[in-house]
């Protein structure tokens, strides 16, 4: 069993040499760096032992022990009982054989990602990444290759931010169900084990659940991070959603602090920390909304994420994939409200990119090379959008269709013009940007004031018709698109 006292004896160390303490006051004094403030688009990636069984969603390790769900009689019928054939014996299975992360770089290049974050760890306890903490990690199991390593190298050299997530923490209560009944989780395990510690399963959004998170399983988490931390110094560390538990509390300041101090020490221009539900109070990290976004700007840098695939973040032979031009949209929309969107992929367990997601990243990419000077170094203009389309202001809203029409349009604002982007190609080519007609108040606020000498389609060389009227902008184009137009307006 590894020791942890002699880690837990250096982040007490780091923290109390470094700038930050481990506590909020301190971490308050954190600034968001402005290369991530330039970062619109990334690529998310879950990929583990759990892409093998491709069955369901990335929690078939938690649905496999539990009695009477679809995972579980999926598993009796495909692999056998669960005592015979438990979750660990997918690790053998996971051998990546065609995992290239040079080609996936690539990929996520041509798409227009800016940045990459690959789950280092999730709820299954399996690490993707070399450690001294467990056995059970990639590199010396399974594929036997330091993936995250690998990736975070492929990334570095094509200038892309690279981060890691982790998930670690929900491993908690995770396989718990397995100790219901008889099955090859109904054993007694130590620290480091994959089945450690395997506690029973409660109210996941009740944050003060019982069984409480033990010191040593706490202690064990923290330990896991800052190894990441140390081994790969990841610029942004995106914490999935159970971290929001009271009993976490005292470790997530240390990680925090750790974090902070040790960019401090690398003389690195920031970091960033993603966190949702209110995990960290605000203004220490950057918030994320999963499966969702803001209803309307915020004054404050944000993140949203989402995955090609709308039922599962992993690969499974039954996902529905989402339309790139729905997700341009989604694009549009975050970007416009100040926050940056990170797009989720799901590899299949040999390690190759599905046709469907390659197809998705492909469109997405064509559409970034004519229009990202609407979205890279883009800011939010005064107004970020118009429309009678409502866009849902919850988590995991995405699966019901807002509606748009070419009436809805996103605003960003960069190198002096304003990008109107209409959320969807009129069929007869007329529009009418109602944000950008003749003002006829100029004591109101919202109303533009300024006179529009030139208005360009992007990736379209005829020069569209347009005036300006107390109407709006009216634009009559002969361009056309099965994904969202962008507008380029020069005001003097």
């Amino acid at each position: 069993m590894y020791n942890m006292s002699p880690y837990l004896e250096t982040i007490d160390r780091v923290i109390q040499q470094g700038p930050f303490r481990d506590d909020w006051l301190s971490l308050a004094a954190y600034r968001v760096p402005q290369w991530y403030r330039e970062l619109k688009f990334g690529i998310f990636i879950h990929w583990g032992v759990f892409s093998v069984p491709a069955f369901c969603t990335e929690w078939y390790p938690r649905g496999m022990y539990i009695e009477g769900s679809a995972e579980y009689e999926h598993h009796r019928a495909v692999y056998g009982s669960q005592k015979e054939f438990g979750y660990k014996d997918f690790v053998p299975m996971f051998k990546a054989e065609h995992f290239d992360p040079d080609a996936w770089l690539s990929l996520f290049e041509a798409a227009g990602a800016q940045y990459v974050i690959p789950v280092a760890e999730h709820h299954d306890g399996f690490q993707m990444y070399k450690s001294e903490i467990s056995k059970w990690n990639a590199a010396d199991m399974g594929p036997r290759r330091d993936v995250l390593g690998e990736l975070f190298q492929a990334a570095r050299a094509r200038g892309m931010t690279a981060g890691a997530s982790s998930h670690r923490i929900e491993h908690w209560f995770f396989l718990g169900n397995g100790r219901k009944f008889d099955s090859d989780i109904r054993g007694e395990f130590e620290r480091g084990d994959l089945y450690w510690p395997s506690m029973p399963e409660a109210d996941h959004f009740d944050r003060f659940s019982e069984p409480v998170p033990t010191e040593e399983f706490l202690q064990d988490w923290l330990v896991r991070t800052c190894e990441l931390i140390d081994r790969y110094r990841p610029r942004i560390l995106y914490f999935d959603w159970w971290i929001q538990h009271f009993s976490a509390g005292p470790y997530l300041r240390k990680a925090a602090a750790y974090y902070y101090n040790r960019a401090a020490e690398w003389g690195t221009d920031g970091v960033v920390i993603n966190y949702k539900h209110d995990a960290f109070p605000f203004g220490t990290a950057v918030p994320d909304v999963e499966r969702g976004q803001f209803a309307a700007a915020q004054p404050f840098v944000w993140q949203s994420d989402t995955a090609i695939a709308l039922n599962s973040w992993c690969y499974t032979e039954n996902n529905t994939f989402r339309p790139a031009g729905a997700l341009i949209q989604v694009l549009a929309d975050v970007v416009s409200k100040n926050g940056r969107l990170l797009l989720n992929v799901g590899p299949k367990a040999d390690g190759t990119i599905c046709e469907e997601e390659r197809k998705v990243l492909e469109e997405i990419g064509a559409w970034m090379d004519i229009n990202k000077e609407a979205i890279y170094g883009s800011c939010p203009w005064k107004i970020w959008g118009e429309g009678e389309a409502n866009v849902s202001d919850k988590k995991f809203s995405e699966g019901k269709d807002p509606g748009y029409s070419c009436c809805d349009f996103r605003f960003t604002a960069a190198g002096g013009r304003i990008y109107a982007i209409a959320l969807k190609c009129s069929e007869e080519g007329r529009y009418c940007v109602r944000s950008l007609g003749k003002a006829r108040d100029v004591n109101e606020n919202r109303s533009f004031q300024g006179i529009i000498k030139c208005v360009r389609v992007l990736g379209y060389a005829e020069e569209p018709v347009w005036k300006q009227t107390e109407e709006g902008l009216v634009i009559e184009t002969g361009f056309r698109s099965d994904k969202p137009v962008v507008f380029r307006v020069e005001a003097e």
